[in-house]
């Protein structure tokens, strides 16, 4: 079962693993470090006590094992935008797809937004495959990114 969590400073190493090979590929970024792990679970945990929260960041809990995270950014006008990053090694399962419907359902619920919105990179395919079995509509492709939309009264 996919279950979402917050994260605690216990959860710096899994973090790191998920911010390293193939998953970091669309993300524009090299892999995450033991210290930017660190300081990275440090900031997710301070964003959370924030008063409201505007970046949601959640672990995507699979038996015990963190495999993942998800992403939940307040934009104006009561639009989110979701974004999600799952270790290598766990890709296929379902639990992205199982995680941003349980994401998409609490900032529908518990975020009181009207919209979400997301996007991946072009050459990630599998990640679109996500966001519609998640109820996304795609919307197309601009900025060199294919993007995604979802609105409250759709789920």
């Amino acid at each position: 079962m996919t279950i979402l969590r917050v994260l605690t400073p216990a959860d710096a190493s899994a973090i790191r693993r998920i911010y390293s090979g193939a998953a970091v590929t669309y993300l524009m970024r090299p892999e995450m470090t033991a210290p930017e792990a660190d300081a990275y679970v440090a900031q997710v945990i301070e964003w959370s006590r924030a008063t409201p929260v505007a970046q949601y960041v959640l672990g995507v809990d699979v038996a015990g094992d963190l495999v993942g995270v998800v992403k939940l950014g307040r934009r104006p006008a009561g639009h989110g935008r979701v974004s999600y990053v799952l270790r290598e090694d766990t890709w296929g399962r379902g639990y992205a797809t199982a995680a941003v419907e349980q994401l998409a359902a609490s900032a529908f619920t518990a975020a009181a937004l009207d919209s979400l919105g997301a996007k991946h990179h072009p050459d990630n395919p599998a990640s679109g495959r996500v966001l519609t079995k998640a109820g996304f509509t795609c919307l197309g492709a601009d900025g060199g990114f294919v993007h995604y939309w979802l609105d409250h009264d759709r789920r």
